[in-house]
C-alpha cells in the first residue's frame, strides 16, 4: 500500500509534476552526454549497424534497469513510505537481525554505498552543468574557452543560494523540467520523421547482435551506455517525498518516452550526418533554437544538481541520526516543510570537490569516465540489499528471489566491470571521495562503539546508585533536572559531577536516553517510555526515527499525562561533554583513534542536535580513554 497516495486528481497531478522536477532531473539531462560519449572517443566505429546496436542497448538498459528494476521492483521496498540507500540498509539489516555476521557485512556494504553516493554527488553537478554550457562549442566555437569559467560561475551561485532554501523557487522545478522533457522529445521527433528506420533498434536482436559481433567493442561501449541511467537511484531516494504512483506516472507518462525519442533522434541524426558526432544533442537543434536550448539545458542541469545537493543534506542527516557520521550543524530553511534543511559543512565540502573536479577534468567527456563507476557501484549494492529484503523480510521463496534479483545483478555487474577499466582515466576520483567518506564513517561508528563500551565499564548501575544516595539523601532544591544519558540503566557522569560539586539534588530528576531507530518515522504515541525509580526520579527513553527531528523538550511535554509535570522555566538540562583520549593497544589503530578524537571534538553540540533550550543547559566535562 502506498502511504503517500494522493487523495484527489489535482493532488496526483501536483505530485507527478513535482516528481518530474525533482526525481528525474538527473536522468533527464543524461541525453546531453550519454550517446556522445559512446562514439566520441573513437572506440566504437560510427557505422549504421553500430548506431542501431547502441540505440537498442540504450533502450533496453532504460527498460531493464529503470522501468523493471527501480520502477516496478525497488519502489515496492519502502521503509514506512521512505526510500533511499539508508532506508534500504535499515530494511535489509532488520530482515537479517537474527544473522549477526550477515547483518555486519550488509551494514559495511550499505555504508560503503552511502559513501560512494557522495562521490556521485560531486560528479553529477560537475558533468551536468559542464555538458549544458558546452553547447557554446556548437553555437559559437569561438566562445569555447568560456565554458569552464561559466560553469564555475553557475555552480558557485547554486551553492551560495543553498542557505536560503529552495521553497520559493522549488515550485518552478516541475514546470521547467517538464518543458525540458517536451523540448528534447520534440527534437527527437524532428529527426525521427526524417529517418524513421532507427526505430527498428527497439527490437532487442540489434543489441544482442552488436554484442555478439564485437564483444570487446561492446564491453567498452557499455561503460558509456550506462550513463543513460545516471540518476535512477533518485527514483528510490525520493520515494518519501512523492510516493510510488506519481513517480511511476511521471516515468511512464513523460520521462521514458521523451528520453527514448531523444536518443533515437540523436541516432537518426548520426545516420544522416556522421560529422555531428562531436555533440549530437546540440547538433539536433536548428540554429535559431541553440541559445534558448543552452539556457533551458543549463536550468535543467541546475535543477538536477539542486535535487542531488538536497539529497546529500538529507542522507547526511539520516546517517548522523543513525550514528554513522558526527553531529553537524543543520539549519531548517522552511518553517512549513521540515524536510527542507541546509547543512553548511556538507554544502561547502561538496562545492570545493566539484570545483576541483571541473578544473581537473575540464570537459564532460573527461568526467564521463569518472561518472559511471560511482553509479554502477550504488546500483549493484542496491540490488544485493534488495535480495535480502525480499528473501528474509518479505519471506519470498528462494528461487523467486534469485530470479527477481539475479538478472539485475548480472546486468549491474557487467556495467560495473565495463566502467572499472576506466579506473585510471578518472574513475579513481569518485572512488577516492567515497573511500575517504567510508573511512570517516567506519572510524566514527567504531569509535562510538569503543566509547560506549568504556563508559559502560566505568559506570555505576543507576538504580543501585540512587538507592545508596537516598540512604542519606542530599539537599533537594526546587525544579526539575533532566540528565541526558547515552546508556540506559547507567548513572550519568553529569549526575556524579553535580553531586560532587554542588552537593544537591533537584525535586524531580529525569534520566533521559535518546534512541534512534532504523525506521524513518516514529509517532508521538510511541515516543516516550517511562519507568519510575522512586523518590521523584524517572528513567525516560525517547524514540525517534531516522527522519524525525529529535526534540527532547517537545517529547518530554508528553509526560504530562503520566504524572510528571514539567515547568520549562524550572527545568535544567545536564549534559556530559566527553573528551576522548586515544591510547595504544586495543581498539583501533592509534591514528584512527586520533582521527575519531578530532571528529568528536569538532562535532556539533548535543544540545543543538536535541533542540535543548540554550539558557537552561549545564554541561559538565569528563575524560574517556579509548
Amino acid at each position: 500500500m502506498d502511504t503517500h497516495a494522493p487523495n484527489s486528481p489535482k493532488a496526483l497531478a501536483g505530485l507527478t509534476l513535482g516528481a518530474i522536477g525533482v526525481v528525474y532531473g538527473d536522468i533527464g539531462t543524461s541525453v546531453l552526454y550519454a550517446l556522445k560519449e559512446v562514439f566520441a572517443n573513437g572506440h566504437v566505429p560510427l557505422t549504421p549497424q553500430n548506431v542501431l546496436g547502441i540505440l537498442s542497448l540504450v533502450f533496453w538498459t532504460l527498460t531493464v534497469i529503470v522501468s523493471l528494476k527501480y520502477v516496478v521492483l525497488i519502489l515496492r521496498a519502502d521503509n514506512n513510505g521512505e526510500g533511499g540507500l539508508i532506508a534500504m540498509l535499515a530494511l535489509a539489516t532488520t530482515a537479517v537481525k537474527d544473522r549477526p555476521p550477515v547483518r555486519r557485512r550488509l551494514l559495511v556494504l550499505g555504508l560503503f554505498g552511502t559513501a560512494i553516493f557522495f562521490g556521485d554527488g560531486v560528479i553529477t553537478p560537475a558533468i551536468s552543468v559542464l555538458s549544458a554550457v558546452e553547447g557554446l562549442d556548437v553555437a559559437a566555437p569561438g566562445l569555447s574557452h568560456y565554458v569552464v569559467p561559466l560553469t564555475l560561475v553557475v555552480l558557485t551561485v547554486l551553492f551560495i543560494v543553498q542557505r536560503h532554501g529552495t521553497g520559493g523557487i522549488g515550485r518552478f522545478f516541475g514546470p521547467v523540467t517538464a518543458a525540458w522533457f517536451i523540448a528534447i522529445a520534440l527534437l527527437g521527433i524532428m529527426h525521427l520523421v526524417r529517418n524513421p528506420s532507427v526505430l527498428q533498434a527497439l527490437l532487442p536482436h540489434h543489441a544482442v547482435g552488436f554484442v555478439l559481433r564485437q564483444p570487446g567493442t561492446a564491453f567498452v561501449a557499455l561503460g558509456a551506455v550506462v550513463l543513460c541511467v545516471t540518476g535512477a537511484e533518485a527514483l528510490y531516494a525520493d520515494l518519501g517525498h512523492f510516493g510510488k504512483l506519481p513517480i511511476r506516472l511521471a516515468w511512464f507518462g513523460m520521462v521514458w518516452p521523451a528520453l527514448v525519442l531523444n536518443y533515437f533522434g540523436q541516432g537518426a541524426l548520426l545516420l544522416t550526418d556522421p560529422t555531428t558526432v562531436k555533440n549530437p544533442f546540440y547538433e539536433m537543434a536548428p540554429p535559431w533554437a541553440l541559445y534558448p536550448l543552452i539556457v533551458l539545458a543549463t536550468l535543467a542541469t541546475v535543477i538536477a544538481s539542486q535535487a542531488l545537493i538536497t539529497a546529500a543534506f538529507s542522507v547526511t542527516k539520516q546517517a548522523m541520526q543513525l550514528g554513522f557520521v558526527p553531529r553537524l550543524r543543520v539549519l531548517h530553511t522552511s518553517i512549513r516543510a521540515a524536510g527542507q534543511i541546509y547543512v553548511p559543512f556538507v554544502n561547502w565540502a561538496l562545492y570545493v570537490c566539484i570545483v576541483v573536479a571541473v578544473l581537473a577534468f575540464k570537459s564532460s567527456s573527461a568526467l564521463a569516465s569518472a561518472y559511471g563507476i560511482a553509479v554502477t557501484i550504488d546500483m549493484t549494492i542496491t540490488t544485493v540489499m534488495t535480495f535480502f529484503v525480499i528473501r528474509y523480510g518479505w519471506k519470498l521463496p528462494l528461487p523467486l528471489c534469485v530470479a527477481a534479483t539475479g538478472v539485475f545483478f548480472a546486468v549491474d555487474f557487467v556495467f560495473f566491470a565495463a566502467n572499472a577499466v576506466k579506473l585510471l582515466e578518472g574513475g579513481w576520483f569518485p572512488l577516492l571521495i567515497g573511500a575517504a567518506m567510508f573511512l570517516l564513517m567506519m572510524t566514527w561508528k567504531q569509535g562510538r562503539a569503543l566509547m560506549t563500551a568504556r563508559v559502560r565499564e566505568e559506570s555505576i548501575e543507576l538504580k543501585v546508585f540512587l538507592e545508596s544516595i537516598f540512604i542519606s539523601p542530599p539537599q533537594r532544591v526546587s525544579g526539575t533536572a533532566v540528565f541526558m544519558n547515552n546508556e540506559k540503566d547507567s548513572t550519568p557522569f553529569a549526575l556524579l559531577h553535580n553531586l560532587k560539586h554542588n552537593k544537591v539534588l533537584h525535586e524531580q530528576n529525569l534520566f533521559v536516553t535518546v534512541r534512534h531507530h532504523e525506521v524513518p518515522w516514529i509517532g508521538f504515541d510511541r515516543r516516550c517510555e517511562v519507568e519510575p525509580l522512586g523518590h521523584d526520579c524517572w528513567q525516560v527513553v525517547l524514540h525517534f526515527g531516522f527522519k524525525n527531528d529529535p526534540d527532547v523538550p517537545e517529547a518530554l511535554e508528553l509526560l504530562g499525562g503520566r504524572g510528571i509535570q514539567l515547568d520549562p522555566m524550572e527545568t535544567s538540562y545536564f549534559l556530559s561533554r566527553d573528551i576522548v583520549v586515544p591510547s595504544l593497544g586495543g581498539g583501533m589503530a592509534l591514528w584512527r583513534e586520533k582521527l575519531f578524537a578530532g571528529l568528536h571534538r569538532n562535532a556539533s553540540g548535543a544540545a543543538d542536535f536535541l533542540n535543548l533550550p540554550a539558557n537552561r543547559i549545564v554541561e559538565l566535562g569528563s575524560k574517556v580513554v579509548i
